[in-house]
């Protein structure tokens, strides 16, 4: 992509010393690459990076290739996780995913919009997707946003929970059955909503009344 400034100002000069310093560290060692080359050259040097590429096989020989392969996260293992995004960076929260090889995303808010930049349920479906991760939103067993208002103590996050316990969890039983069949097909799911903390989402009520269900026979792990 080319991308043109169109303002007169001037921000080289209104960068702070170091970062000034950075950049021209950057701009020395790599500003005289082609495309291509830079690309071969983050390819060779961090073959994390090229684990989801579409184009190594292009531009990497055999052994670079096998090196890239080495660091692909996979794993038989069946597991349903939860997922929050609050505090870190959609490359942060993108890698968790990756790291734990997660096969689909399942976006449990009821509203999946988010001031956040990347986290809006468009935005988001469309990155899980360019790294062959599935995206499927469930606004079903999503807790409407005017039932979180004044949530000050763990306390008020209990209580709301309770109060989701014995409505929304106890009227999605064939939502919460879907997520099943999905764990069994997709083998690596993950649960996402807001909050951090796993005892401040409802991810987790949500994720202990589906374990509760006969057919569950799988592993529960909170990232």
């Amino acid at each position: 992509n080319l991308y043109i400034k169109n303002s007169l100002v001037d921000f080289i000069k209104l960068l702070k010393v170091d970062d000034k310093r950075k950049l021209d560290e950057v701009v020395k060692l790599y500003g005289k690459m082609s495309n291509d080359t830079l690309i071969k050259h983050t390819y060779i040097n961090y073959p994390y990076y090229a684990t989801k590429s579409l184009i190594a096989e292009s531009i990497l020989n055999k052994e670079q290739i096998n090196k890239i392969n080495s660091q692909k996260k996979q794993s038989n293992e069946t597991i349903l996780f939860t997922i929050g995004y609050e505090g870190i960076s959609l490359e942060h929260y993108l890698n968790k995913l990756v790291l734990n090889d997660v096969k689909l995303l399942v976006d449990v808010r009821k509203n999946p919009l988010s001031m956040k930049f990347g986290f809006s349920k468009t935005l988001l479906s469309k990155y899980c997707e360019s790294l062959g991760i599935n995206y499927l939103h469930i606004p079903e067993v999503g807790i409407n946003s005017d039932q979180r208002q004044e949530l000050n103590t763990q306390k008020d996050y209990d209580e709301l929970f309770e109060r989701y316990k014995k409505t929304t969890l106890t009227e999605t039983d064939s939502y919460q059955l879907k997520i099943i069949e999905l764990l069994k097909k997709y083998n690596r799911i993950a649960l996402t909503c807001f909050e951090a903390d796993v005892c401040q989402c409802h991810r987790k009520p949500l994720a202990e009344s589906i374990e509760k269900f006969p057919i569950f026979d799988y592993k529960i792990k909170h990232l």
